[in-house]
């Protein structure tokens, strides 16, 4: 009780209802029985991100066609499953939510989000930063009446909003026509995504009656989404605040009273520091998207040069204890580059635009308060923006794909698997033409009997993905080096590679014998031997077994093949 007062004053300091704290826990005390106990992470943890309707068949709902390909292809292979925005929603595919306690009726019900968390561990989305304008929360506002009707952030266009960070290129405060006349209020990334006013303390407790209903309904995990701009001061740059960070902070205190091995996790698209900012001192997230590593990666498999990815991993900070990394290398939203900023030069990452314009991508672009423009996102199919390097396409496109799938699943953290990095879809421009979204071209639907006649084509992009993948999978799971609390470390052994060794599980987290792990990449489509191999441990310098291929090697005379991969064990 006392911390989660002092978390409270941390947010709205002498301002603090003192019945505030009272209603929290009320809340938590009406919501703890009936909950699942859950495992501590392990190396059997990986992540599958779907949309609910990423799989469809004619005879089920989506959700129900989902759960049945899961079940059939991926159980015990993926532990969990991340459903992106399930709900009720007017725009952004689910991320612009009408109602939070609601599921998407074109999608199923909630006996369908049951069921599948009888198979699998469940991921839900908690929106915050926003809601549709066609909430009732909204409808509220307009109104002058009811539960939303202060809900919102309310502005004056004349003032100076050129510090606030922008993610986007939309107006940053769109008019309002109210019962009460014109109103204008701020709307961070869309005029029918509507910021919510967390200084209302009403909206604080009515997001946690949301956060504790998603818990109560199977989710393991939580995605704070878009949370880094919750709390606006004008005159900041209203991202990052230390209000937001408390509120990270309470969310995480709440969730513990429950179980200690659910998991808070923020997505936060911004630049690495700021993003690790988010662990706190293990107070916060226990874990955060690695936002840096798609596009480090795919602009080292670009260029054939990992010099950057190599630099950005070796400096990777100890984590707090209970902390992690989220890892993923796709994503419904594209691949960000914000996080690469101070990273990877600009002109660089303007040749990887380049690049994905030439695989038939997109580029978004963010707004800066100077009145320029910068990337932010490359909207493209990871497999088909790896169907070539920045010299164009080549024959190399399903090594090149699985390298980055390979290298995954082998950072420390969990990996999150983007269910059209599975299935090695292509990028559909026929979508982005229906919905005039360039984020469309990676969402693509596919019909379950389309998908398996593609996979009884040998020679079928997903034929020759989609076995291998799952073989990864199994494979990964036995090894115990790939422990999310395993160590890690990062050496440099040449531009063209990219190297590290995870080392053993804490004691007592699995029966199997395997630990102590060096993996290496080839970045390039060229052979390569590993440079500067002193500085390897001693183990790895004598005959080892490649887990990958059973084969043993041993480095000073090994050539990699083109965008091979060593699992290295002595």
């Amino acid at each position: 009780m006392e911390e989660l007062e002092l978390l409270l004053k941390q947010v709205y300091g002498t301002s603090l209802d003192p019945n505030l704290s009272q209603d929290i826990i009320h809340k938590i005390e009406q919501s703890k029985a009936g909950f699942p106990r859950y495992k501590a992470w392990s190396e059997q943890d990986v992540i599958l991100i779907t949309y609910g309707d990423s799989v469809i068949s004619d005879e089920l709902m989506p959700l129900q066609s989902l759960h049945q390909f899961l079940r059939e292809y991926l159980s015990g292979l993926v532990s969990s499953v991340h459903i992106l925005p399930f709900f009720p929603f007017s725009s952004d595919d689910g991320f612009s939510v009408i109602d939070y306690y609601q599921v998407n009726y074109s999608l199923g019900d909630w006996a369908d989000v049951a069921k599948l968390n009888q198979d699998f561990e469940l991921m839900f989305d908690l929106v915050m930063n926003h809601c549709s304008r066609q909430s009732l929360w909204f409808n509220d506002f307009v109104n002058g009446s009811g539960e939303g009707q202060d809900y919102f952030v309310e502005s004056d266009p004349s003032l100076d909003y050129s510090a606030v960070t922008r993610p986007r290129t939309s107006p940053l405060i769109v008019d309002v026509y109210t019962r009460q006349g014109l109103k204008h209020v701020w709307a961070t990334f869309s005029d029918d995504q509507i910021d919510l006013n967390f200084a209302n303390p009403k909206v604080l407790l009515a997001f946690v009656d949301i956060f504790l209903f998603y818990l109560k309904h199977g989710a393991r995990f939580i995605r704070l989404d878009a949370v880094a701009f919750v709390w606006k001061i004008l005159g900041t740059n209203c991202i990052h605040l230390p209000q937001t960070h408390a509120i990270v902070k309470l969310l995480r205190w709440v969730m513990e009273q429950l179980d200690p091995n659910m998991v808070l996790i923020t997505e936060t698209n911004v630049p690495h520091q700021e993003n690790i900012s988010y662990f706190g001192e293990g107070d916060e997230a226990h874990m955060v998207y690695q936002f840096a590593l798609p596009p480090l990666l795919l602009h080292a498999l670009n260029r054939g040069n990992g010099h950057y990815l190599t630099a950005w991993a070796r400096d990777l900070v100890a984590l707090p204890k209970g902390c992690n990394y989220f890892n993923f290398v796709a994503s419904h939203d594209g691949i960000g580059v914000r996080a690469v900023e101070q990273i990877i030069p600009k002109h660089e990452i303007s040749d990887l635009a380049e690049s994905v314009h030439n695989f038939g991508g997109f580029v978004s672009m963010k707004s800066n308060g100077d009145g320029t423009q910068n990337p932010y996102e490359l909207n493209i199919s990871l497999f088909d923006a790896l169907q070539g390097t920045r010299t164009g396409s080549d024959q190399w496109q399903v090594e090149r794909f699985l390298c980055s799938q390979k290298l995954l699943l082998s950072l420390q953290g969990i990996p999150g698997i983007y269910i059209h990095s599975l299935t090695a879809t292509e990028n559909d421009q026929l979508l982005v033409e229906q919905t005039g979204r360039t984020r469309s071209i990676n969402r693509h639907r596919w019909d379950r009997q389309d998908f398996e006649k593609l996979l009884a084509q040998e020679h079928s992009s997903q034929a020759l993905v989609f076995q291998r993948y799952r073989d990864l999978l199994a494979l990964r799971k036995t090894i115990t080096a790939f422990h999310p609390e395993s160590a890690q470390r990062v050496y440099d052994c040449g531009d063209a590679l990219f190297v590290l060794q995870r080392g053993d599980a804490p004691r007592g987290t699995s029966n199997s014998s395997r630990v102590g792990l060096l993996a290496v990449f080839n970045l390039t489509k060229y052979p390569q031997q590993v440079e500067h191999l002193a500085q390897l441990p001693q183990a790895y310098q004598s005959e080892c077994e490649d887990l990958l291929s059973d084969a043993k090697v041993t480095l000073s005379d090994y050539k990699l093949k083109p965008y091979q991969v060593l699992w290295l064990v002595p």
